[in-house]
């Protein structure tokens, strides 16, 4: 494989993780109108983070991509970040 198949491959491992990452902030701040999550790309970069961390993991655990419960692992990750981040408790 060469570095650009690599690069599209790994990119598109990513996509749901980037996905994430950009419309959990988004949605937050559309939905829940006194959201205090901070500044938008830094918490959109950590939910990212969460839910690429839990693409890897899921890839290291079953040794293959596109299983459902690694989809809902890295959902679940996202979605407690964007909780922790907008401070969801108070």
């Amino acid at each position: 494989m060469g570095p650009i198949d690599f690069l599209v491959h790994f990119t598109n491992f990513l996509a749901p993780a980037l996905f994430l990452g950009l419309v959990l902030p988004l949605a937050a701040r559309l939905v829940l109108r006194g959201s205090r999550g901070g500044r938008f790309w830094p918490q959109a970069g950590l939910v990212a983070l969460a839910g690429a961390a839990m693409l890897g993991l899921g890839l290291w655990v079953f040794g293959r991509d596109g299983k459902m419960a690694t989809y809902a692992a890295m959902v679940l990750a996202a979605g407690s970040a964007q909780w922790l981040l907008a401070r969801g408790w108070k």
